[in-house]
């Protein structure tokens, strides 16, 4: 397909993401079924336009001034991948199998418009709902926080250090030409440009040997911030796939136990597989049976109890770019009462002098701050610990780290913007012994 093809084809997908509200990945499923002609690298390159333009479709339509899937995909080429009204032009030339010319008003907005007077929640390409919380947890800067969680995120790995040492695993990516991760001492750093493919990671040796998974940084911070010590008894209660419970297990060097458990048997499916390739002998899989009686004998053993709670996922927009548009407050709602929900669960589990890691993957004070408020003022025996008591865990990068960071009383959140992460908060709520 030539390019201009690739973009009818793009503004087709997004109006039909439009018109069924369908999820991004099902609609270019379902078109990729529909044109068996398309090769992969056609495929790839038609979703990166989709994804792109949901990455910033309300500044996209507030330059071209309409919000048609048309206009979203030609401002979106200007917005997110930098090109001019030449280069659009020729993309939208009316060739065969590729979108009708650019119009004489088009052209002109391409040219002249800008986004001097944008609305915050526009200019940082969020749902209007959401402006009221954001401006909350950022105030002035919400449209720069929003326009960073608009963006592409790199592929972010974290090197398994059960089974190699940072180096040594860069060497093996070296086709990937991989950086040192900024803050994670585990970590290693792909930038992707704006129409990059992403590379096939899983067919590379070092991943197939388990060297190195896919986990943003972010993610490996909240990890290495939660303290966890080798030797300890740990466990990880809403552990999904397994990504974080394989950073402890290697941070605790095989050490002591691991926990992995999760309401939903489905989430756990992909972890037996990760384990096996990472070498981690510390972790026990706990299938729920039946309602929480997977970790009944656990009440009162743990030095920890990690929570990765549900959240709204406002803080991995850079990577699952539809999911602001189809979400809906009573999401919110949702999200924040069973998170209270885990957290006062996780009492019960602790030892007297144990620690509560709470931590989410959204950027929304109703499912950090407040959230920790409200656990304090059920639990008088608890307090938050400082979070500059928490940054240590970073070593020298802990004071530089200190000021990138949100830092509040009860705890720290990193956002694309200010740490180069996802949107990731974090909390230590300690036991008084």
């Amino acid at each position: 397909m030539t390019p201009a093809a690739r973009l009818a084809a793009a503004i087709d997908v997004f109006d039909i993401l439009e018109k069924e509200r369908r999820p991004a990945g099902d609609a270019l499923k379902a078109w990729g079924q529909a044109h068996r002609f398309a090769g992969s690298g056609d495929r790839a390159g038609i979703a990166g336009l989709v994804y792109d333009a949901l990455r910033r479709r309300a500044s996209s339509a507030f330059l071209m001034g309409a919000d048609t899937p048309r206009a979203i995909l030609l401002g979106m080429l200007k917005r997110e991948r930098g090109l001019n009204s030449d280069a659009i032009a020729r993309l939208a030339d009316g060739s065969q199998y590729g979108p009708p010319a650019l119009s004489d008003e088009e052209r002109q907005r391409l040219d002249s418009a800008d986004m001097a007077n944008a609305p915050a929640y526009v200019a940082g390409d969020y749902p209007e709902w959401l402006d009221e919380y954001f401006a909350r947890a950022f105030g002035e800067t919400r449209a720069e926080e929003g326009a960073a969680l608009s963006s592409r995120a790199p592929l972010d790995l974290r090197v398994n250090t059960l089974k190699a040492e940072r180096e040594q695993a860069a060497e093996m990516l070296s086709d990937l030409a991989p950086g040192i991760g900024h803050w994670s001492p585990w970590g290693l750093r792909v930038q992707l440009a704006a129409d990059a493919k992403s590379p096939a990671i899983h067919a590379e040796p070092a991943f197939l040997k388990g060297m190195v998974e896919v986990q943003d940084e972010g993610s490996q911070l909240a990890a290495l911030l939660s303290g966890a010590k080798a030797g300890e008894q740990v466990l990880d209660l809403c552990a999904g796939a397994g990504g974080k419970t394989l950073a402890l297990a290697a941070m605790m060097a095989n050490k002591g136990q691991v926990f992995a458990t999760d309401d939903d048997k489905r989430r756990l499916a992909p972890i037996h597989e990760r384990l096996t390739r990472s070498g981690a002998r510390n972790v026990q899989v706990r299938t729920p049976k039946s309602v929480h009686d997977e970790i009944d004998d656990l009440k009162g053993r743990m030095d920890r109890v990690l929570i990765d709670a549900p959240c709204t996922g406002t803080g991995s927009w850079r990577r699952n770019p539809d999911a602001k548009w189809r979400m809906r407050p009573g999401a919110l709602t949702e999200r924040v009462k069973e998170q209270a929900e885990i957290l006062d669960r996780a009492v019960e589990l602790l030892k007297p002098d144990g620690c509560i890691v709470y931590i989410t993957c959204s950027v929304l004070d109703e499912e950090n701050g407040a959230q920790v408020r409200g656990f304090l003022a059920r639990h008088a025996d608890f307090a938050a610990v400082p979070p500059a008591e928490v940054t240590k865990a970073l070593g020298e990068r802990a004071p530089v780290f200190g000021k990138a960071a949100r830092l509040t009383g009860e705890g720290l959140l990193m956002t694309p913007r200010t740490t180069g992460t996802d949107g990731f908060f974090v909390s230590l709520l300690r036991r008084a012994g």
